[in-house]
């Protein structure tokens, strides 16, 4: 099942690789929303702030962590696109590795650092028990989630992104009844979501490795493959650390827009994180794009083809653009049916909130499509850096008004945070991304001439 996107139309294999992706990572958010639903349904209003309060917390571990297993493998796909087996497979045994270490360390450093945390982003304090039980257990339960993480994104740098979304299928079923089992059977509260969420990620995980071990002869290791090698370590983490900094810049700025949300009281919290959860789930279509271009640019960097890249990123620009406008639309009009899934009884104040953050937000859903594309490309290609600045330019900016808004208590400012902090990123990162394209275009032609001269 693995797909070489070195070969044929660029269009169709993109259409072809994304499909199982998007849906994928909407089972992905859809298993999140449930977490939301049962928990503001079935434990309260407050329990649902709880949830939402740690929420980035959550994107600022767990993304670090994604963001250092996906540029493990984007060597994985580079070595793949250019035919070289013994260097995929070297380079899959290091991800290994380096991801294991990495994951004992940041585990047992957020648990340790968690109440300091939760202080000073100024977490309500009638909600503070709920939130605090609930992020230390996705801490202790973060190897699960890192484990499906690194095989998925293995499996997607070969080209196969049909198996992950079986096994995540398989895995948002059961963190659905894993929900209604502990939540409301067994009274868990928060405690039963966060189990039930990290169960199920364990076991999505744990299918993945059977998988590549029986089925994928391709990725099978033998002992040395584990061994760290110099030259993969460097490649490896000179990506994978700027792509993890990269989401922790952009958590550390969403942590600060939390900040200035706190301030204005739970009700607020659990709209935001209700308009939240639906914003995530609809733009699971550009996360999906990216991890597609993570790929597809990968492996054509492996041979060197800059113009299919090139023409690969262009139709994932016009491909999301397209699709951010119809579902802004589809997402304003359909939103007070979707609140009324989250609490019970008047849903009026929460419903206010809640339309105003989608109507500011998506109507920034194109450059946050752009941050997505040229971002992956880039890393891809092996150039991390200007990647990692837009994240920093993300950060300025929602810093800026995350402590206006907080000054103002605003509720419209930090819902403008977000929208700022997209449409700057998008901008830097295009501009960026037309720059790397003549760098490397440079390099070509460069390395072409010499090797013109040393053969005359």
């Amino acid at each position: 099942m693995e797909l070489d996107m070195t070969k044929g139309s660029p269009f169709k294999l993109i259409v072809r690789f994304i499909i199982p992706i998007i849906i994928g990572n909407i089972f992905q958010q859809l298993y999140s929303l449930v977490d939301t639903v049962i928990v503001g349904r079935f434990v309260g209003v407050k329990a649902l702030a709880a949830v939402g309060a740690t929420g980035t917390i959550t994107f600022l571990i767990l993304g670090f962590l994604q963001g250092l297993t996906t540029g493990f493998t984007i060597l994985t796909a580079q070595r793949f696109g250019a035919g070289d087996e013994e260097g995929m497979k070297k380079s899959v045994g290091n991800a290994a590795v380096l991801s294991v270490i990495v994951t004992v360390v940041m585990t047992f450093t957020s648990v340790l650092i968690m109440d300091w945390l939760l202080r000073i982003m100024r977490t309500p304090a009638d909600i503070m028990d709920m939130s605090r039980e609930y992020i230390l257990i996705i801490c202790w339960g973060m190897g699960f989630s890192v484990l499906y993480n690194l095989l998925s994104s293995i499996l997607r740098a070969v080209g196969n992104s049909k198996v992950p979304l079986y096994f995540l299928v398989l895995s948002a079923a059961i963190n659905i009844i894993g929900d209604l089992v502990l939540i409301i059977c067994f009274d868990m509260g928060v405690a039963g979501a966060a189990v039930a969420t990290i169960a199920s990620q364990g076991i999505s995980g744990l299918l993945c490795l059977v998988y590549m071990v029986k089925k994928v002869p391709l990725l099978a290791l033998h002992k040395e493959h584990l061994r760290l090698d110099p030259w993969c370590v460097r490649n490896q983490v000179s990506i994978g650390i700027p792509m993890a900094l990269q989401f922790s810049i952009t958590a550390v700025g969403t942590i600060m827009v939390q900040v200035a949300l706190n301030m204005l009281g739970s009700t607020v919290v659990a709209a935001y994180t209700a308009a939240c959860k639906v914003e995530q789930l609809v733009t699971q279509v550009f996360a999906s794009m990216g991890m597609t271009m993570a790929t597809f640019c990968g492996q054509n960097r492996g041979i060197n083809d800059l113009g299919r890249i090139k023409k690969g990123s262009r139709i994932a620009f016009w491909m999301s653009a397209v699709y951010g406008v119809i579902i802004y639309a589809v997402v304003v009009v359909a939103l007070p049916v979707i609140i009324r899934l989250f609490v019970t009884g008047d849903s009026t104040e929460v419903l206010g909130y809640a339309r105003t953050y989608i109507l500011i937000n998506g109507a920034f859903f194109i450059p946050l499509g752009m941050i997505f594309i040229y971002r992956n490309v880039m890393q891809s290609c092996g150039y991390a850096l200007m990647p990692m600045m837009g994240g920093v330019v993300e950060l300025l900016s929602r810093a800026v008004l995350a402590v206006v808004a907080a000054k103002l208590l605003s509720y419209v400012g930090v819902c403008a945070a977000n929208a700022s902090a997209w449409c700057l990123g998008g901008i830097f990162l295009y501009i960026a991304y037309r720059f790397t394209m003549k760098k490397m275009e440079r390099e070509k032609l460069f390395a072409e001439g010499q090797r013109q001269e040393a053969s005359s």
